[in-house]
Parts: C-alpha cells; sequence; structure tokens
C-alpha cells in the first residue's frame, strides 16, 4: 500500500483535530477577556453610581438651602406687605376724616354764599330804589347828573388841574431828561470821531485843462476805453481843472477815479495802458475793501463774522450817505450803541454788533431792490447771523418795529451819529421840504393862527387864536402836534414843539 494514501487522511485528521482545539483555545480566550472587561464595566458602573448619589446628595443640600433661602425671603416679603396695608389703611383713615371736615366746611362756604348773593341782591335793590328817587327829586337821569358833575368839577378845578398837570410831567420830564443826558453824554465821551463826516468824491483834478483832450483821446477812443473798463460815465466840461466821474456804484467811481488819478500822473493815456492800470486798480480795491473790513471788525472787537460780510463791511468804505460817510458812521454807531447798552444794562455784544451791521444793506442797495434795511436783513439771515443781531438792526430806520431794548439803543445810537453838527450835509431841496412839512401839519389843527419851523428844523413855534385855545386845550394841542409829527415824519434827533398862548388887551385915552 502507498504511504501517501495513509498520509493524506491523517493530514485530513489532524486538520480537523487542530481545527477543533483552535476552536475551543478562541473561546476560551474570548471568554476570559470578556470576564476581564465585564470586571471592568462593573467598576465603571459602581463609580459612576458612586458619583451620581453624591451630585444627588449635593443638589438635594443645595435645593434644601434654596427653599429655606427662599421662605425666609418670603417671610420678609410678607411682613412688609402687611406694615405696608396697615399703613395704607391708617392713611385711607386719615383721607377719610378729613374728607369728611372739608365737605362739611364746603357746605359751611356754599351757605355763606348764599347769603352773601342774597345781601348783594338786596344791596343792588337798594341801590337801584335810591338812584330812582333821587333822579325824581333832581328831574335828572343818572347820565345827566354824571355829565353836569363832571363837567362843574371840570371848570372849577380845570386851573388846578392844568397847574398840578403841568407841574407833573415837568417834574418828570426833567427827571427823565437828566437821567437820558447823563447816558448819552456818557456814551459820547466814551466814543467820539475826530472827524464825523469823510467826503469820497468823484471829482478828479488835473494840472491843467490841456490833459482833457489827451483824456478824450483821438476820435474819443481813451474816454471810451476808460468808460467801458470801469463802467461809469466821465463828464469833461467847461470846469477848470476838474473831471467828473459819475455812476452809481461807489466802488466803480473809485476804481475809475483812482485810475484816471496814476494815468494823469504817469502822463501815457492810451487805451493799452488804461485797461493795465484800470485792472491793477481793481485788484487793489478788492484788496482795499477787504482790508477795510477787517479794520473796522478789529476796531470794534466783533470777530465772529462770516468773511464775506466782512468784505461787504468793507465796500461801505466807498459809500457816503448825505457827505458821512457809511463805514465810519457804522463803527461810530457801534460804539455809541456799546456804551448806552452798558448804561442801561441790555446785551452789550448784540447791541454793538446790531450797530455796526445796521448799515450793511448800503454795500449793495444800488445792485438790489428793496430798501437797505430789508437788504441787511436777507444778508444777515443768509449768512447765519443771529436773529438777536437782526431784531437789533432792523428798527433802525423805523421800517420794522423795535422789539427788543438792543434795537431801541441801536436806533438811539444811529441817531445821534447822524443828526450831531456836522455829522452830514442834508441837501436843500430836502431840509426845505422838510420844514415845509413841519408847518403843514401844525398849520392842520383847529385853533392855529401862525407856524414857524426854526432852529433848521429842530423847532416849531405855533401861534393860536386865544379866543379858541385855553390853556388847557394849548397844553393838549402840543402833545397832539408832536404825536402827529412823530407819525407822519422821519427825522434824526428830536423835534421840540412850542405853543403860544398870547393874549392883548389894548385901550385907547381919548
Amino acid at each position: 500500500m502507498n504511504p501517501l494514501f495513509l498520509l493524506i487522511p491523517m493530514g485530513f485528521i489532524a486538520l480537523a483535530i487542530g481545527s477543533v482545539l483552535g476552536y475551543f483555545a478562541r473561546q476560551s480566550i474570548a471568554r476570559k477577556r470578556a470576564d476581564k472587561i465585564e470586571t471592568t464595566l462593573q467598576k465603571k458602573i459602581a463609580q459612576v453610581k458612586k458619583d451620581a448619589e453624591e451630585i444627588t446628595l449635593k443638589a438635594k443640600q443645595k435645593a434644601d438651602q434654596i427653599i429655606k433661602d427662599a421662605s425666609r425671603d418670603t417671610e420678609d416679603q410678607r411682613r412688609d406687605l402687611f406694615s405696608a396695608q396697615k399703613l395704607i389703611t391708617n392713611r385711607e383713615s386719615t383721607l377719610t376724616e378729613r374728607v369728611s371736615v372739608l365737605d362739611k366746611k364746603e357746605d359751611e362756604f356754599r351757605q355763606r354764599v348764599e347769603k352773601l348773593k342774597e345781601i348783594k341782591t338786596n344791596l343792588e335793590d337798594l341801590r337801584t330804589e335810591s338812584i330812582k328817587k333821587l333822579e325824581r327829586v333832581a328831574r335828572l337821569s343818572k347820565e345827566e347828573a354824571k355829565r353836569e358833575l363832571l363837567k362843574n368839577l371840570e371848570q372849577e378845578y380845570q386851573v388846578e388841574l392844568l397847574g398840578k398837570m403841568q407841574k407833573l410831567e415837568q417834574s418828570g420830564f426833567e427827571k427823565y431828561e437828566m437821567r437820558a443826558k447823563d447816558i448819552l453824554a456818557s456814551a459820547i465821551q466814551k466814543f467820539a470821531l475826530s472827524q464825523s463826516q469823510e467826503l469820497t468824491t468823484t471829482t478828479v483834478s488835473i494840472p491843467s485843462d490841456d490833459l482833457k483832450g489827451r483824456i478824450i483821446g483821438k476820435e474819443g477812443r481813451n474816454i471810451r476805453t476808460l468808460e467801458k473798463l470801469t463802467g461809469v460815465e466821465i463828464v469833461i466840461d467847461e470846469t477848470p481843472e476838474a473831471v467828473m466821474i459819475s455812476g452809481f456804484d461807489p466802488v466803480r467811481r473809485q476804481i475809475a477815479k483812482i485810475a484816471l488819478e496814476r494815468l494823469i500822473q504817469d502822463g501815457r493815456i492810451q487805451p493799452a495802458r488804461i485797461e493795465e492800470i484800470v485792472h491793477k486798480v481793481e485788484s487793489e480795491i478788492v484788496q482795499q475793501v477787504k482790508d477795510a473790513g477787517e479794520r473796522a471788525i478789529y476796531e470794534t472787537g466783533i470777530v465772529d463774522l462770516d468773511p464775506k460780510v466782512v468784505q461787504l463791511l468793507g465796500r461801505l468804505r466807498f459809500r457816503t450817505s448825505y457827505g458821512q460817510n457809511v463805514l465810519l458812521h457804522s463803527i461810530e454807531v457801534a460804539f455809541l450803541a456799546e456804551a448806552i447798552a452798558s448804561e442801561l444794562g441790555a446785551n452789550v455784544a448784540v447791541a454793538k454788533k446790531g450797530g455796526l451791521l445796521h448799515d450793511i444793506g448800503k454795500a449793495v442797495d444800488h445792485q438790489i431792490q428793496g430798501s437797505h434795511t430789508d437788504i441787511g436783513i436777507r444778508i444777515l439771515e443768509k449768512f447765519n447771523v443771529g436773529d438777536d443781531i437782526i431784531d437789533a438792526m432792523k428798527a433802525h430806520h423805523e421800517e420794522h418795529p423795535a422789539e427788543t431794548l438792543e434795537a431801541v439803543i441801536v436806533q438811539v445810537a444811529d441817531q445821534i451819529s447822524g443828526a450831531r453838527p456836522g455829522a452830514r450835509k442834508d441837501s436843500l431841496e430836502h431840509y426845505i421840504k422838510r420844514l415845509q412839512e413841519l408847518e403843514s401839519i401844525a398849520e392842520g389843527f383847529k385853533g392855529v393862527d401862525k407856524v414857524y419851523a426854526i432852529q433848521a428844523g429842530r423847532e416849531v413855534r405855533v401861534f393860536v387864536n386865544p379866543e379858541v385855545i385855553n390853556d388847557y386845550d394849548a397844553k393838549k394841542l402840543s402833545r397832539d402836534i408832536a404825536n402827529k409829527i412823530q407819525e407822519e415824519l422821519k427825522y434824526p434827533g428830536e423835534i421840540k414843539v412850542t405853543v403860544i398862548r398870547e393874549n392883548r388887551i389894548v385901550e385907547y385915552a381919548r
């Protein structure tokens, strides 16, 4: 028998036995591992249970503590609530008692009112009955008796009343006039310009009349070039050694004046040279305007103005009003307003700034339609100047009502600056017209015989008919004339109204 055939079966048998032994060996190893894992798990489970019991115990202890604290807080709140409730109950009781007392007093007061009404009704009835009895006895009605009584009293005490009234008015007038004079004198003394007027002339002097032909130029080309560049009219007439410059814009007139003076001094008068000089002068004028505005605000100490407002203020250097330089006038008004405001306890800063800017509209009033006051208001509103400043400046010509004390102060300062002697040069036509208006207003009153305006229009003397106007009526007439002048005329300063009543009795000895 072949040994190979024996080895094969034996190999299979050995393989089967090895497989069985390997299976049991793996099972044994697996059981040991499982027992080890289970033991570990049992230990961990036991530890977890122990930790859980500790956590539960701590949580229970903490919960007990929270419950105790909550119980204690609840008890405290209960005690506070009980105390508050007790206090409210006591207050309700007190209020109930007070309401009861007030109701009782109200009933008593109502009863007293009813009694007073009854007494008043009885008194009215008695008064009416007494008046009727008096009317029957006197045979006069109530109104007739009243008029008769007043008439008799007026006739009897007319002279006495007039004397007392004059005495009181004179005393009050003297008192307030003295105080006003002190304030104004103090203000003027604090600031007064060495020269209150400055006339910006439009006349250019020339060395000789021979230069007039050179200024005109060949076929008028020089004068046409100058007029075209400056926007003014050059008037060359028979006036000896003088050339007139005409134009509505004061800055343009100043440019033409300076340019013409430089051309005359240079001697080269021809279109190219004229154009060069004019452009140069225009640049200088712009700088002069700026410098003038800056000097004005530096001199017055007002430094919070918009640069464009400062430039408009500088343009007033070349503007005049009745011969008075408007920029110098504005500076003067600012200082006068400051002095008066400090005496009266008003806002000094507002009064001073309002005085400086009160004529700002005159810088462009030839370019914009409207009065210089309204133009100035629009300018200041555009550059966000305060409403208090606008209120202070807009009433200086009484076009708008004076709503603040500062507005009245600016108005007074403007009148002081413009009305004092030598400040302005009023035109003859305007002067005559004002005198005629003063006389015509006074002549319109009943009983007036003659009226004379004297003292350059500062006083009106009114002569009345003594047979028509008595002393009492003369006093009333002077007040009425003054009020009408104040309402209808615009004038600087004040106008004195003097009413003269004179009796002349003439007899002849024969």
